[in-house]
């Protein structure tokens, strides 16, 4: 059933892109907003154990610049710092791609992916073997490639003077070479979040 709901949202989120007469020519887009998120995650595949994702909380903050002065196409980019005491901790660096057409102004719907890097901490201290002793790595952790998809919407109502953008996110995370047994890990996060897009200082 979730499954069939998330369908129906990009179908519908495609065919009101497609139907809506939008003014190409007119710019609703400031380029550099601060952004900042507050997102919860879980070691999963998407819409599996969803309730363990309000169980670790996180947050990050990014900005974002237009690919065509626009507010449809948008390029992102974001550092994120997330809490899982049962897991590790870690901190993301990510750049994604994303698509915001319309659904009515001023909601929007969005789908994007992009490409980034994980650094992953242990949830406890290690133990190394170092000439026949044990000795302490503490928490140090490693580094994955990170590949994010992900789904959301939002409001955009543009002004001509300070404005924000409120949004929430679902997003798959792909985290490659977690460990020898397990090559790729799937992560999932909720987030929330909102977009401040400061006055133009441009004459």
């Amino acid at each position: 059933m979730k499954k069939q709901i998330v369908l129906i949202f990009l179908l519908c989120l495609f065919a009101s892109s497609t139907l809506q007469a939008q003014d190409t020519n007119m710019k609703d887009y400031r380029n550099f907003p601060v952004v900042i998120t507050l997102q919860f995650q879980s070691f999963s595949l998407p819409l599996k154990n969803m309730g363990e994702n309000f169980k670790n909380m996180g947050i990050g903050i990014g900005t974002e610049v237009s690919h065509n002065g626009d507010h449809d196409w948008i390029q992102e980019f974001s550092v994120m710092w997330q809490r899982n005491k049962a897991m590790g901790n870690g901190l993301y660096f990510l750049t994604q791609t994303a698509w915001r057409p319309y659904l009515g102004n001023p909601f929007f719907g969005e789908i994007k992916a992009g490409i980034g890097y994980k650094i992953a901490y242990r949830p406890t201290e290690s133990f190394i073997q170092k000439n026949g002793e044990w000795i302490s790595a503490g928490k140090k952790g490693k580094g994955m490639l990170a590949i994010p998809v992900g789904i959301g919407m939002g409001v955009h109502d543009y002004s001509e003077n300070v404005y924000t953008s409120p949004f929430v996110n679902y997003q798959l995370i792909l985290l490659k070479v977690y460990n020898q047994d397990i090559p790729i890990v799937p992560e999932t996060l909720f987030q929330f979040g909102t977009r401040t897009h400061f006055k133009s200082t441009e004459k």
